[in-house]
């Protein structure tokens, strides 16, 4: 999808014209699989869509190993940069899954764009909104549920998804072992 066809699918930015000044202040790059495109720990200044394809996103703990915090498919909005970030540092990993075409955009630019129009303001703030009502209800699951009852979340949270990454990927965002979500995904399909 397009960007500008993108943006203007947000009630807020219905004004073709607004909408493509926005879209003008956004860089389009191709993302090769397997490419990283926030690195946990560099300097981060970005905010990202992905108008294409399929990333994660990852904590890596102290060890080295990969915890997956985010599944994005787009076209979508990566979790924004104030989200993701301390004092400038990118608190997590992204990486392309698939070949990927993502739109970014310095977010001091952002900010200044959203102080000089009311429906840019909006959209970003309805984006900041949606994403930590997502963190809270992931949050809320891993906390809250067990094993059976996370897929069966992801699922309704997440519909095709189980198909489009890897079950490792999932497992880890689920919290969960991949030995468990194979057991638990065997189980859901009956004997």
């Amino acid at each position: 999808m397009d960007l500008l066809t993108f943006l203007m699918q947000s009630p807020d930015l219905r004004d073709k014209t607004c909408a493509a000044r926005f879209a003008s202040n956004w860089t389009p790059k191709l993302v090769k699989k397997g490419a990283t495109i926030v690195e946990q720990g560099t300097p981060e200044t970005r905010e990202l869509i992905i108008l294409q394809g399929q990333v994660a996103s990852h904590i890596y703990s102290s060890q080295g190993s990969a915890i997956c915090v985010g599944l994005h498919v787009g076209p979508c909005t990566l979790t924004p940069n104030i989200a993701r970030t301390r004092d400038g540092m990118s608190l997590i990993s992204v990486e392309a899954m698939t070949d990927s075409l993502v739109a970014q955009m310095d977010s001091n630019l952002l900010l200044d764009t959203m102080l000089a129009s009311e429906p840019v303001r909006d959209w970003a703030n309805g984006i900041l909104r949606d994403e930590l009502g997502r963190k809270a209800d992931r949050e809320w699951c891993l906390a809250a549920l067990g094993g059976a009852d996370r897929l069966a979340w992801f699922r309704d949270r997440y519909p095709g998804y189980e198909q489009t990454f890897t079950h490792t990927l999932i497992a880890s965002f689920l919290g969960i072992t991949p030995v468990t979500l194979s057991r638990l995904r065997h189980s859901a399909s009956g004997p």
